[in-house]
C-alpha cells in the first residue's frame, strides 16, 4: 500500500486529500509531497507514531504535554517544540545515538527535518554543526533540506566571518545540493527565519562565497544566488548592480543572465 502511495502528485485541497494519504502521513509511513499535505498533518498522532518507531514512549508525560501546548505556536515554532521533546526524552539513553539515527533515516520527511534540529539543539561548535547538518542539506526532500539551512542559521549570525570562510569549500562542490545549501544559509534576509543584519549592511563580505555561483549549471542554484542579491538590493541596491554588471562582463551567458535578471527584479519594479 505504501509503496502505491509514493508517486503521488498532492491534492490541490486539504479537503481533496485522500483518506488513506492522511492516514500514511499521520502515521509517518511516507513523506508529504507538497504544502497541503503538510498542513494537514495531525501532529499529535505523528509525533506518537515517530516515537514509537524510534525506540521512545509515545505516552511519555514530555510527549503529552507537547502535544497539548502545540495549538499555543505557529507552524514553523510546533516543530521545533516537537523535536525539543525528542531531543530530551534521549537525554537519559545509553542509545541516543542509535535513536538519533533511526529519527534521521524515518520514512518521514516531518520526522527527519526534527531529526535537523537536533543539530541546533547540541552544544558542538559551528564546524561540527556543518559537518552534521550536511547529511541534511543532500536529503532527496526539499522541506529536509529548508530545514537543514535553518538548523545552523542562528550560528551563522553569530559568527558570520567563520562561517563564511567555512562555507566557501561548500560553494565549489560537486554536489548542487550543497553550493545550494551554502547560498540559502546566507541569504541577507532569509526566508522564515530572523535576518542577518551584517550581510544587509555590508553584503560584500559574502562575495567570496557567490563568485563560485555566478554561472552555475543548476537552476537550482542560481535561483538562491539570485534570491540573495535580491535580498541584498533591498539595502545596498547599488552594490548589486555593480555585482550584476561585472558578472555579466565577465561570465556572459544564459546561466549568469538568469541570476541578473532575478536578482535586479526588486530593482527595476
Amino acid at each position: 500500500m505504501v509503496a502505491g502511495l509514493l508517486g503521488r502528485k498532492g491534492a490541490a485541497r486539504i479537503a481533496l486529500m485522500p483518506a488513506e494519504v492522511l492516514v500514511a502521513l499521520n502515521e509517518g509511513r511516507v513523506p508529504t509531497v507538497n504544502l497541503n499535505e503538510f498542513l494537514a498533518l495531525d501532529l499529535g498522532r505523528l509525533i506518537r507514531c515517530v516515537a514509537r518507531d524510534i525506540g521512545l514512549p509515545p505516552d511519555a508525560d514530555r510527549i503529552t504535554d507537547t502535544i497539548a501546548m502545540l495549538g499555543a505556536f505557529r507552524p514553523v515554532k510546533r516543530h521545533e517544540h516537537v523535536a525539543r521533546a525528542l531531543y530530551d526524552l534521549t537525554s537519559v539513553r545509553m542509545d541516543r545515538d542509535a535513536i538519533a539515527h533511526r529519527l534521521a533515516t524515518h520514512p518521514s520527511d516531518v520526522a527527519r527535518g526534527w531529526a535537523t534540529q537536533w543539530i541546533m539543539f547540541s552544544d558542538m561548535p559551528l564546524q561540527g554543526k556543518l559537518h552534521s547538518v550536511r547529511r541534511f542539506a543532500t536529503d532527496p526532500h526539499f522541506g529536509v533540506r529548508e530545514m537543514a539551512w535553518m538548523a545552523v542559521r542562528d550560528e551563522v549570525r553569530a559568527g558570520l566571518d567563520e562561517a563564511l570562510a567555512l562555507l566557501e569549500p561548500w560553494a565549489h562542490d560537486g554536489d548542487e545540493n550543497i553550493r545550494r545549501f551554502a547560498s540559502e544559509l546566507t541569504r541577507p534576509r532569509g526566508v522564515w527565519c530572523a535576518p542577518i543584519e551584517a550581510l544587509k549592511a555590508q553584503p560584500w563580505r559574502a562575495l567570496p562565497l557567490l563568485e563560485p555561483l555566478k554561472f552555475d549549471p543548476s537552476r537550482y542554484v542560481r535561483n538562491s544566488v539570485a534570491n540573495w542579491l535580491n535580498d541584498a538590493s533591498k539595502s545596498q541596491p547599488q552594490w548589486v548592480d555593480e555585482v550584476c554588471r561585472r558578472w555579466g562582463r565577465e561570465a556572459p551567458g544564459p546561466e549568469c543572465d538568469h541570476i541578473v535578471r532575478r536578482a535586479c527584479r526588486t530593482m527595476r519594479a
